[in-house]
This record gives structure tokens, C-alpha cells and sequence, in this order.
């Protein structure tokens, strides 16, 4: 689980890694004998038993170092990953942070160039509203909406949705479930743990071959 990749003064919610930090951690995934794929392609291929060396690689809020540092990134280690965007909020700025720095967001131009080169797109929601304890309405805004705004935009039918925040609750995946999508992402879901709630593990800019390491194994341990 990613989200922002630049270079940055503040980040006091640790979600931006430096270039050259991602690097080396693309190089270290290579390393180890695994590829770097969209969550979309990584579930398909589980489901049908080929999914060894594959790892999946997402990117929340769709940030629009996205496509001017992530992007080439992937090409030069031949990856593949999801970033999944605020659909109303296309080439604006992250306006759910209070008190972090303005970043701006991918624009719609941004999206279509993504799916051009074979990066899968999910949503993140309409607008980043924190899922848990919303009503039928406003959750089919943000879930059913979302989709319906992005497969508009791309032409192509939107699998994978990502909660905000990683907020959820009965109510937020059955949404999900029933707007269509093949897939949730979640941080640590807890009893929703599940295909529309998947489990991701947090990379960022302090994450070096050590720490990579512990988290590769923690995670093989789990398993």
C-alpha cells in the first residue's frame, strides 16, 4: 500500500516516499524473485493458481506524482500497479487533508494515459469520505457513483474499489459487493476481512531492505 512518490519538505502523515527511495524498492522486490502487479491481475491469477512471484502493488488517492514518478518507474522494472482515484476530485488537490501539504491530484487526461499503459484504475470513493457509519444514500454516492463517473471516463469496467482511510463497516463492503466491483481493498479490516475487504501492507520512505525484509517474511508467516 502506497500513495504519494515525490520529493517533499513536510509529510506529517508518512505517506510519501522519495523517488529514489521507491526505486530500490522496486529493485528489492525484483531481488527476491517477484513481480510487481495490478491487485486486479494479482486476484485473477490466484484464483487461477498462478499468482507465485507476483505481489500487488496499489496507490491510494491517486496523487499526480502517480503518473510523473511512478509510472516510468514501472516501466523501467516492467510492473504493473493499481491507483485508485477520488473520481469527483480529478485534477484538484487533497482537500481531506487538513493539516498535511497540498498535493495535486491526477486529471482525467492523467487516468486515461494510465489505462493506455495497462495500470489497472480504481476508485477511492467520490470524494474521500470515510465510509463507516454513512447511510444507503451517501454510500452509493461514494461507491456506486464513483464507479459509474471513472467507467465513464475510461470506457473500461471498474473492478477494485479502496476504502478512505481504510474506513469500513458491514454496511460500506455489501455496498461495495453490490455496485459491481470484483474486489475491496481495506488496511486491517478485522472481521470484514474478505474479497471486498483485502488486507494491504504499508510501504513507506522509511521502509528500507531490512525493514522490506521483516515485512516479506512477516507476511509469508502469516500466511
Amino acid at each position: 500500500m502506497y500513495h504519494s512518490v515525490a520529493t517533499v519538505r513536510e509529510d506529517p502523515y508518512l505517506i510519501t516516499v522519495d523517488p529514489a527511495r521507491f526505486r530500490r524498492q522496486l529493485r528489492w522486490l525484483s531481488s527476491w524473485g517477484l513481480r510487481g502487479v495490478a491487485v486486479g491481475t494479482l486476484l485473477r491469477c490466484h484464483r487461477e493458481g498462478t499468482a507465485g512471484g507476483m505481489v500487488g502493488l496499489s496507490f491510494d488517492d491517486g496523487y499526480r506524482d502517480f503518473a510523473e514518478e511512478v509510472m516510468p518507474a514501472l516501466v523501467e522494472h516492467g510492473f504493473t500497479a493499481t491507483v485508485y482515484v477520488v473520481a469527483d476530485r480529478l485534477g484538484g488537490y487533497n482537500d481531506w487533508d487538513g493539516q498535511g501539504p497540498r498535493k495535486p491530484l491526477m486529471t482525467a487526461q492523467h487516468v486515461r494515459e494510465a489505462v493506455a499503459a495497462g495500470l489497472e484504475i480504481g476508485s477511492h470513493g467520490l470524494t474521500h469520505r470515510r465510509l463507516a457509519g454513512l447511510g444507503a444514500q451517501d454510500l452509493a454516492a461514494q461507491v456506486a457513483g464513483s464507479r459509474q463517473v471513472l467507467e465513464d471516463l475510461t470506457g473500461q469496467a471498474v473492478e477494485g474499489f479502496c476504502y478512505p482511510y481504510g474506513s469500513l463497516d458491514a454496511a460500506a463492503v455489501e455496498a461495495v459487493a453490490q455496485a459491481g466491483y470484483g474486489y475491496g481493498c481495506a488496511v486491517s479490516p478485522g472481521p470484514h476481512s474478505g474479497v471486498y475487504a483485502l488486507p494491504r501492507c504499508y510501504i513507506g520512505d522509511r521502509d528500507g531492505s531490512l525493514r522490506m525484509t521483516a515485512k516479506l517474511a512477516r507476511h509469508r508467516w502469516q500466511r
